[in-house]
């Protein structure tokens, strides 16, 4: 049978084939087309330099008096609200030590009730008289312009035991004692890196050696005279090296 002419035109103008065979697992839906994950946008420099020093304010130890005001030296305040809401005992042996920059005053009431003004953790032994303190920030009254008797500036505080306290300005004072005192130093409480640190005095060694000795492991409840007695002797040799000029490792644990 001879093919119409029409039928010949139209596979010419739109080609006559047949469908390809698919294989016998393959699929009928179409799969949408893969893309590649996008790559990450490069910072900017100003976004960068935003990064850094968040990560520095972070991590960083202040070195250096804020605003570059020595009267007193204080410490920035947002450290400062970091640094008082726990407890830092390998820190504040760090920032007590002979060459830091940070002011000290002293206790000049009888006792002061430990009172930390960032609500944080609080010694539970009073600050008595002549205790040494690193000054931490300023606080002016906010008295929206009145003049009201009584109130006046207030000092945060860091204690040697690494808790923060609040006290009034008429209870301390910048003369130092001829014998300062301090809050108590627990060994106990202290990360293995700096007690390692501190055994390389050789008088800290030997009362470590024997505190270990005198109270067999127990430093809680009832302990001997004599546990007592090695014990205190080394918390008082620790404070003594720090203010002597030994320095410890920067802690690992910051605010």
């Amino acid at each position: 049978m001879r093919s119409s002419p029409l039928v010949v035109l139209s596979c010419v103008i739109v080609g006559c084939s047949t469908s390809p065979t698919l294989p016998k697992n393959a699929s009928n839906e179409v799969t949408p087309k893969e893309t590649l994950p996008s790559e990450p946008k490069p910072k900017t420099k100003a976004e960068t330099s935003t990064d850094d020093t968040t990560e520095a304010t972070t991590l960083e130890l202040p070195t250096e008096c804020a605003d570059g005001s020595s009267d007193p030296c204080v410490m920035p305040e947002s450290y400062v609200k970091r640094l008082c809401a726990e407890a830092y005992p390998e820190l504040a042996l760090y920032l007590f030590a002979k060459d830091s920059p940070w002011t000290r005053i002293y206790v000049s009431a009888r006792k002061v009730e430990p009172f930390n003004g960032h609500g944080g953790p609080s010694s539970d032994k009073d600050l008595e008289f002549d205790e040494e303190l690193l000054v931490l920030r300023t606080r002016d009254p906010n008295l929206g312009g009145m003049s009201v008797s009584g109130v006046g500036k207030s000092y945060d505080v860091l204690r040697w035991d690494g808790t923060c306290a609040t006290l009034q300005a008429g209870e301390v004072r910048l003369h130092q004692p001829p014998q300062p005192k301090h809050a108590v130093v627990e060994w106990r409480h202290l990360d293995i890196e700096v007690r390692n640190a501190l055994r390389e005095d050789d008088k800290i060694k030997a009362l470590a050696e024997k505190r270990r000795r005198e109270c067999k492991g127990v430093t809680m409840g009832v302990v001997s005279a004599q546990c007592e007695k090695a014990d205190t002797a080394l918390k008082s040799r620790v404070v003594q090296v720090i203010r002597g000029g030994f320095q410890i490792p920067k802690p690992t644990t910051l605010p």
